[in-house]
C-alpha cells in the first residue's frame, strides 16, 4: 500500500515528469480555455498565453519548458508562418505589392526611430544594444492571424498588406540580427556579406524554383489519399525551415517561404488545406501560445524598479510605434478605421521573431537580463492588446462582408446558394465535387446535392441502394473539407425530366453536368441528350470536362460572346469563375469584346488579375486558339437559343474546342434564363458524369 502511495506521490511531484500527464494537462487547457473565454467574449489566444504563465516554471511550476515542449512549440510557430504563406492571396498581394512595401517601410522605420533614442539615451544602453533592441520593436509575429483566418477575412486587402509588410520587416530585422551578432564578435566583413548573399540565393532557388516543380509532379502523379499529401507538405515545411537556418536566417522565414512555394498547389477549400489547418489550430499552435506564456516571469516586475521602467518603456515604445505605422498606412491608402485596427492588431504582437532576436542578443552578451525580462512583459501585453484589436476589427469587417440582399435574408437557408450534380457514373464524380467545392459560396449552409436518377423499373430499388454505396467516397471527400454533401436519389421514367424536376424541387442555383461522349448531335451542341436538359433547364448550367486535377491549372481562359452581360445569369457565372481563380490563385485571360469586358471589370469583387484579348470577329472565335495553353482551364460562356447573346456560332464551338484541346479542362456555361416550358417527350437516356 505504502509502495503504491509512494509511486502515486512520485507521479504527482511538481514539476510533473510523466509525458502522458503533461500532454493531458496541455490538451485540457487547449480544450477548456477557449470554451470559458468565449462566454465572456475574450480571445482564446490571451487565455492560452495566461495559462502558460500559470502552469509554467515562473507560476505554479507544473510543467518545465523541456525539449519535447520546445519541439511542439517550434512546430506551432512554423505552422503559423506556413499557413500565413499558404493562405496569402498571391494575386491580391501582387496587385498591392507597392502598398505592402510602403507599410513595411512604415512599420520598420517608425518603431525603430522611436525605440532607438529611448533605449540609447533614456535607458542608457550602447549603440549595438540600442540598435538591436529598437529593431526588435520593428518586428512582430502574426500570433493573431488565426483569429483573422477563423473570421473569414484573411483575404481582406488590409491582411494582404499586413502580411506583406510583416514578412519584409521580419526578414530585414532577422538579417540585421545576423549582422549585429557578427559585428559583436568581430566577424563582420565583406566576405561575410558575400557568403550571406550567396546562401540566401541558393535557398531561394531551392524553395521557389525546385520545390514547386517537385510539388507539381507529386500532386499530378501520386494517388490522392488522406496521408501522403499531408506528409509531403509537412516534409516541405521542415525542409524549408532547415534550409533557411543553413542559409543563416531564422526557421520562420523558411516556413513562410514553403507556404508561398505551395500556395498555388493547395486550394483554400481543399481537403488537404482543411487537414493542415485542423492539425495546426487544434494542437501545435495552441501549444506554441502556451509555451510563450511559460517564458513570462511576472515576479521580475516586483523585484527591481529598473525592470519596471525598462518593461514599460519597451512596451509603450513598441505599441505606439506600431499604431503610428498603422495610422500612416490608413491615411496613405484611405483605409477604414476597422482596416487600420486590423493592421495594428496583426502587427503589434511581439512573440516569435522578438524572442529570437532578444534571446540571441542575450546569449551573445549584447543585451542584459533587464532587457530580456522587459521583453517578456512586452510579449504578454502586446499579445493581449493585439488579440483584442484583431478580434474586434475582424468581427466588424466580417459583418460588413456578410451583408446580404433582403430577399436572401428573408428566405433564410432557402435563399442561400444550392448546387446540384447529377451523377450517372459515381466513379467519375470526384473532380466534379472538387469543382463544386471550389465555387461554392462559403456563406451558404446548404449541402451540395449529388443526384442519382434511377429508371422506374423492376430494378429501381436495387439501383438506388447501389448508387448510395458508390457515392460514399465523394461524401467523405466533402466531409474532409467541412462541406456538406447530400446524396439524393429519385425515380423517374424519364431521366432528363427527373434531373430538371429535382433541380426545381431543390431550388438549385447551379447544376454541374459532365461532358458527354461524342454521340448523337454532339456537333450541334455538346450532345443530344445534354441538349434536352439545356433547352429545358432554367438554372445556371456548367457542362464540364475535367481530365486534369484542378490544382494543376495555371490560368483560366474565359471566352465570352458579345452581349453576355445582358443575360440575367451574368453575375452568377462571373462570380463563380472569379471564385475558382481566387481559390486556385490563378489569373483570368478574358477573350471577347470591350463592352463585355468593361461589364466584367465592373462586377468582379476581388483582386483576381484579368488580362484582355479583344476578339476581332466573333464569327471566327477560334482565333483565340493561339493564345490557349496546355494548363489553361477553358471556360466558354454559351447561351440558350433565343436569348439576347445567342449566336449560331455557339452551337459548334464546344465541339471545335474539344477537337483542338482534348487534354484541357473545359467548362461550357449556360447562364440562367427566365422560366422555360416543362420538359415534354424527351428521351430516357442521358450521358452525365
Amino acid at each position: 500500500m505504502s509502495e503504491a502511495l509512494s509511486h502515486l506521490a512520485e507521479e504527482f511531484t511538481i514539476p510533473f515528469s510523466n509525458p502522458a500527464l503533461i500532454f493531458g494537462i496541455l490538451l485540457l487547457i487547449v480544450l477548456t480555455v477557449p470554451i470559458i473565454l468565449q462566454k465572456i467574449n475574450v480571445p482564446s489566444i490571451i487565455g492560452l498565453i495566461i495559462a502558460g504563465v500559470v502552469i509554467g516554471p515562473f507560476g505554479l511550476n507544473l510543467i518545465q519548458n523541456d525539449n519535447v515542449l520546445e519541439m511542439f512549440s517550434m512546430i506551432g510557430l512554423l505552422y503559423i508562418m506556413f499557413i500565413v504563406g499558404l493562405e496569402l492571396d498571391l494575386t491580391e498581394f501582387a496587385a498591392h505589392k507597392n502598398r505592402s512595401l510602403t507599410f513595411g517601410l512604415f512599420t520598420f522605420l517608425v518603431p525603430l526611430l522611436i525605440g532607438f533614442p529611448i533605449v540609447h539615451y533614456f535607458l542608457g544602453y550602447g549603440l549595438n544594444a540600442a540598435f538591436l533592441t529598437a529593431s526588435m520593436f520593428a518586428t512582430h509575429t502574426l500570433v493573431t492571424y488565426p483569429i483573422v483566418s477563423r473570421m473569414g477575412v484573411s483575404r481582406n486587402q488590409a491582411v494582404a498588406v499586413s502580411v506583406g509588410g510583416t514578412i519584409m520587416t521580419d526578414t530585414v530585422v532577422l538579417i540585421i540580427l545576423a549582422f549585429i551578432v557578427a559585428n559583436n564578435k568581430g566577424d563582420l566583413s565583406f566576405a561575410y556579406l558575400i557568403r550571406m548573399l550567396f546562401s540566401l540565393t541558393i535557398f531561394g532557388l531551392i524553395v521557389f524554383g525546385f520545390i514547386p516543380r517537385v510539388a507539381k509532379w507529386f500532386f499530378r502523379h501520386m494517388p490522392e489519399d488522406k496521408y501522403s499529401y499531408y506528409i509531403f507538405v509537412l516534409f516541405v515545411v521542415f525542409l524549408s525551415a532547415f534550409l533557411a537556418e543553413l542559409a543563416g536566417v531564422e526557421l520562420i522565414i523558411g516556413a513562410f517561404a514553403a507556404g508561398l512555394a505551395l500556395n498555388k498547389h493547395i486550394p483554400h477549400t481543399s481537403a488537404l488545406m482543411n487537414r493542415i489547418e485542423f492539425i495546426g489550430n487544434a494542437l501545435f499552435i495552441p501549444i506554441f501560445l502556451i509555451s510563450v506564456g511559460m517564458l513570462v516571469n511576472v515576479q521580475v516586475v516586483f523585484q527591481d524598479f529598473r525592470t519596471i521602467v525598462i518593461a514599460l518603456s519597451l512596451t509603450v515604445a513598441a505599441i505606439i510605434g506600431k499604431w503610428i505605422a498603422a495610422f500612416f498606412t490608413q491615411k496613405t491608402f484611405k483605409y477604414s478605421v476597422d482596416q487600420r485596427n486590423l493592421i495594428f492588431g496583426l502587427t503589434t504582437a511581439h512573440a516569435a521573431a522578438t524572442l529570437a532576436i532578444i534571446l540571441v542578443g542575450y546569449k551573445a552578451g549584447i543585451l542584459d537580463e533587464y532587457i530580456l525580462n522587459g521583453t517578456i512583459i512586452l510579449i504578454l501585453i502586446s499579445c493581449i492588446v493585439a488579440s483584442f484589436y484583431t478580434q474586434r476589427a475582424a468581427k466588424n469587417i466580417a459583418i460588413s462582408q456578410e451583408s446580404e440582399p433582403i430577399t436572401s435574408s428573408f428566405m433564410g437557408k432557402f435563399g442561400q446558394e444550392k448546387i446540384m450534380i447529377p451523377v450517372a457514373d459515381p466513379s467519375n464524380i470526384k473532380r466534379f465535387v472538387e469543382l463544386a467545392i471550389l465555387m461554392k459560396d462559403p456563406k451558404s449552409t446548404n449541402s451540395i446535392a449529388l443526384l442519382g436518377v434511377v429508371a422506374n423499373d423492376k430494378e429501381a430499388e436495387r439501383n438506388i441502394i447501389s448508387f448510395r454505396k458508390k457515392i460514399k467516397e465523394s461524401v467523405d471527400e466533402g466531409v474532409a473539407t467541412d462541406v456538406k454533401i447530400r446524396p439524393i436519389t429519385t425515380i423517374d421514367y424519364n431521366i432528363p425530366a427527373g434531373i430538371v424536376r429535382t433541380s426545381r424541387e431543390l431550388m438549385a442555383d447551379i447544376v454541374i453536368l459532365g461532358w458527354p461522349s461524342r454521340t448523337g448531335l454532339l456537333e450541334k451542341l455538346v450532345g443530344e441528350k445534354v441538349d434536352l436538359i439545356v433547352k429545358n433547364l432554367d438554372k445556371s448550367l456548367f457542362v464540364c470536362s475535367l481530365t486534369q486535377k484542378m490544382v494543376l491549372m495555371k490560368r483560366i481562359f474565359l471566352i465570352v460572346p458579345p452581349l453576355a452581360e445582358k443575360e440575367i445569369g451574368f453575375e452568377l457565372w462571373l462570380n463563380k469563375v472569379v471564385k475558382i481563380a481566387q481559390e486556385l490563385s490563378i489569373p483570368i485571360q478574358f477573350f471577347g469584346f470591350p463592352e463585355t469586358y468593361d461589364a466584367v471589370m465592373g462586377k468582379k469583387r476581388s483582386g483576381v488579375h484579368f488580362d484582355f484579348i479583344q476578339c476581332a470577329n466573333w464569327n471566327v472565335p477560334l482565333s483565340c486558339s493561339e493564345f490557349i495553353r496546355k494548363e489553361d482551364l477553358i471556360v466558354f460562356v454559351s447561351a440558350h437559343q433565343g436569348s439576347v447573346s445567342y449566336n449560331s456560332v455557339l452551337d459548334h464551338l464546344p465541339t471545335k474546342l474539344e477537337d483542338r484541346f482534348p487534354e484541357n479542362n473545359r467548362i461550357v456555361v449556360f447562364p440562367k434564363i427566365q422560366h422555360v416550358e416543362s420538359l415534354l417527350g424527351v428521351d430516357d437516356h442521358i450521358f452525365i458524369p
